[in-house]
């Protein structure tokens, strides 16, 4: 269960809430630190366009076999903090995915080794308030290869060629690989969500 009021709880069920503000009234109704966020603004235009290294190509999310996108979402997810554990659904990954109102293809690129594996994603959402990034990653063997970096180049380098100057994105203050790609780019903190959790009773 969620909730946006710390008296608003349901002794029966976890209670979770995202918290931007003050803590104090939520940890006074017993809830519980489970993480937290910082949230940036990124300039489009620091990014460097560099090609991908030797034996990586990209490739546009309009292109893919669904499943294996699926499948490397889910093994990235089990390094991000707060989605450890996570599996999706096949229906469930094609409506949030294709079918959402805030995909551009041109944006969302899927980084293919010489063997046709695929080893990175990046994911910029098109939202009404901006753009958005929503995932950055790479499988564990080909990382510090300067796969995310070039991820980046390219989806920042289509939205700085139609004039978006800047995204929005949140990461986890304990996910170190993931600051220490955005921070450089002169990423500046926007402030701070603090996920809570008040567990059921009995």
């Amino acid at each position: 269960m969620f909730t946006r009021d710390p008296s608003d709880v349901d002794d029966a069920v976890d209670v979770h809430a995202s918290v931007h503000d003050d803590l104090a009234p939520w940890l006074a109704a017993g809830f519980v630190e489970q993480r937290r966020e910082n949230r940036y603004v990124v300039p489009t235009t620091t990014s460097s366009s560099r090609e991908p290294p030797p034996g990586v190509s990209f490739i546009t999310a309009d292109a893919v076999d669904e499943r294996r996108l699926r499948q490397l979402d889910d093994e990235l997810r089990q390094d991000v903090p707060g989605t450890d554990g996570w599996r999706w659904e096949p229906h469930d990954f094609r409506v949030e995915t294709w079918e959402s109102p805030h995909f551009d293809p041109e944006v969302y690129v899927v980084a293919v080794d010489a063997g046709g594996r695929y080893v990175g994603i990046a994911r910029i959402w098109m939202r009404a308030a901006g753009a958005h990034l929503g995932f950055i990653g790479v499988a564990r063997a080909y990382r510090r290869r300067g796969i995310a970096s070039a991820l980046l180049g390219r989806v920042f380098g289509v939205l700085a060629a139609r004039g978006i100057t800047e995204v929005t994105t949140e990461i986890d203050v304990a996910n170190v690989a993931s600051r220490a790609t955005i921070e450089p780019l002169g990423a500046r903190v926007l402030g701070e969500t603090v996920e809570v959790v008040r567990h059921r009773i009995g």
